[in-house]
């Protein structure tokens, strides 16, 4: 617990944790629609926009605020300063969980009535409520882990989170679906109660399992630094409160579609039943394909804030410039290839995610956000390690102002249609990414290398987007004759992107945009690697 990881490291833990939560979940998924069908997982599905913005205000930022205030009292070896902030932290989230719980529950009636329209949803709101405290204490306990730079106790977390979640989903359901849809929906949603409760488990039991060595290490703290605890309480609130808008801001931009997309398709000359079905393939379809690569990006962020604060609080401006630069190389190293993947692929990905060829129009216009929208989060990350919260929230509230514009004039050319609303979401997030970086490269002093950081791997990409067409053409008229349709395009899709990950490193090797840094940066396997590329003489200056 003590010794920290690399955040390159900690990031990978908790993308692996939260592939394999986002897979499982979506096996949950299938499940429930085979057992309950669609108005059961409708009856389901409406507990969670209540449930999910009651804990958004709940937790409110904090557990990223707990993160960097851990870390940068650790930086300064003040084992009791990082205590503090976490009681107090644990003490705020305990109240807000317990009132917003109590809020749902005695609320559900409410809630029903005036929002829902359905009364069987009464049971799964009422079923989910004890969530929201249990899941805003394991926040608190996650960010003061995060804060010591150990990813794994919340990637483990996550795990049995997610697995107890599932075992008690499909044991209530069968248990309960004799006895209506209602019911059964309720016992699904059950499942995040039971979740929540097995991951807090787990953290408390690693809390309390480490116990002795803090207690041993704040007796022998020798540093004094006269922070009270009205103190405290002000830094937590200062950060989290600018942290909480900034997580309201993506909802805020699917709010803008919302608004403005269907209305706009109305007005390039299409019938309600098709500007319904467009803004599906935009929302449903295009955003959800892009949100899954995102995975990585937001789990460096994570890792960022404690890592960055901890380097700022030693005042070691060479240590928060380093990290910077390896976050951004390998945001690039990572989105750029995914993008330009995700944007050749687009047609075979939405056949055999969706069997919807049409959706690959907006998600080959929305695969380039996806480079602008991960430097986005990383320098978000940075930016918060660095105590600058409020920066992302207001570049951000200005791309979804520009977005509104784009969307509002693009979305009702014929020409463009839906196209026009995904363009208008990569625009917008061009102009925030953008801002973010002038403001990093503006407080850290760190500058933007076009050719290491951008000319190289775009090269790299644009050679694998060669090999990735011509391997799924050929992999597709392979396997066609042999297997049903949708799986032989699912396994040249496979095959298609794990050639286009070797395509895109041997290249990116061979044009010298692979350091001696970043492969030592990679958990395990960089030291074999390091020593085999500098034999190969690969390694780039």
């Amino acid at each position: 617990m003590y010794r920290g990881q690399s955040f390159i490291k900690g990031a990978l833990i908790l993308t692996l944790a939260g592939l394999f939560v986002r897979v499982i979940g979506a096996g949950l998924r299938i499940f429930l629609a085979a057992i309950m069908g669609d108005e059961g997982i409708g009856l389901y599905q409406m507990a969670y926009p209540i449930y999910t913005t009651l804990l958004a205000v709940s937790t409110a930022g904090i557990p990223i605020a707990i993160s960097k205030l851990v870390a940068e009292n650790l930086a300064h070896k003040d084992y009791r300063g990082a205590h503090r902030v976490f009681i107090i932290s644990l003490v705020i989230l305990t109240f807000l969980g317990g009132l917003f719980s109590l809020l749902l529950y005695f609320g559900a009636g409410f809630f029903v009535q005036n929002i829902v329209k359905d009364p069987r949803a009464y049971y799964p709101l009422v079923s989910i409520s004890p969530a929201i405290l249990l899941v805003t204490v394991l926040s608190a306990f996650r960010g003061y882990f995060q804060g010591f730079q150990e990813m794994m106790p919340t990637a483990i977390s996550q795990i049995i989170e997610q697995l107890g979640r599932v075992v008690v989903v499909i044991i209530l359901v069968f248990l309960l679906l004799p006895r209506g849809l209602e019911f059964a929906a309720a016992g699904a949603a059950f499942g995040a109660v039971a979740g929540a409760f097995l991951g807090l488990l787990l953290l408390l039991y690693l809390f309390f399992k480490n116990r002795g060595e803090y207690t041993r290490r704040l007796k022998r703290q020798v540093v004094r630094r006269d922070f009270s605890s009205r103190q405290v309480l002000y830094h937590i609130i200062a950060l989290s409160i600018p942290i909480t808008l900034g997580s309201l801001v993506i909802p805020l931009v699917n709010m803008v579609d919302l608004s403005v997309v269907p209305l706009r398709l109305h007005e390039a000359g299409y019938s309600t039943e098709e500007a319904t079905a467009l803004y599906g393939q935009l929302t449903g379809m295009a955003s959800s394909v892009i949100q899954f690569p995102l995975i990585l990006t937001i789990a460096l962020a994570m890792s960022l804030v404690p890592a960055i604060s901890e380097a700022q609080a030693l005042q070691n401006s060479s240590l928060v410039k380093g990290r910077t630069e390896l976050a951004m190389r390998f945001t690039l190293f990572f989105s750029i290839p995914a993008s330009f993947g995700l944007f050749v692929l687009a047609k075979p990905t939405t056949l055999v995610l969706f069997e919807n060829a049409a959706a690959a129009y907006p998600l080959s216009l929305m695969a380039f956000g996806l480079i602008f929208l991960s430097l986005y989060t990383s320098t978000s990350g940075i930016l918060q390690g660095l105590g600058y919260v409020l920066e992302p929230v207001k570049y951000m509230i200005l791309g979804t102002f520009i977005k509104f514009v784009l969307s509002w004039v693009f979305t009702a050319d014929p020409r463009l249609h839906i196209g026009g609303a995904a363009l208008a979401t990569v625009i917008s997030f061009f102009i925030a990414s953008l801002l973010n970086i002038r403001k990093v490269s503006e407080v850290t002093r760190w500058r933007f290398n076009f050719n290491e950081l951008l000319f190289k791997p775009l090269a790299a990409a644009f050679f694998m987007s060669w090999g990735v067409h011509v391997i799924y053409r050929i992999a597709a008229e392979l396997f066609v004759p042999a297997f049903p349709l949708r799986l032989a395009q699912a396994t040249a899709l496979f095959l298609a992107i794990l050639s286009g990950m070797i395509i895109f490193v041997l290249v990116l090797f061979l044009v010298g945009g692979v350091r001696e840094a970043d492969l030592k940066a990679i958990p395990r396997l960089g030291y074999p690697l390091f020593k085999l590329a500098r034999r190969l003489n690969l390694l780039g200056r």
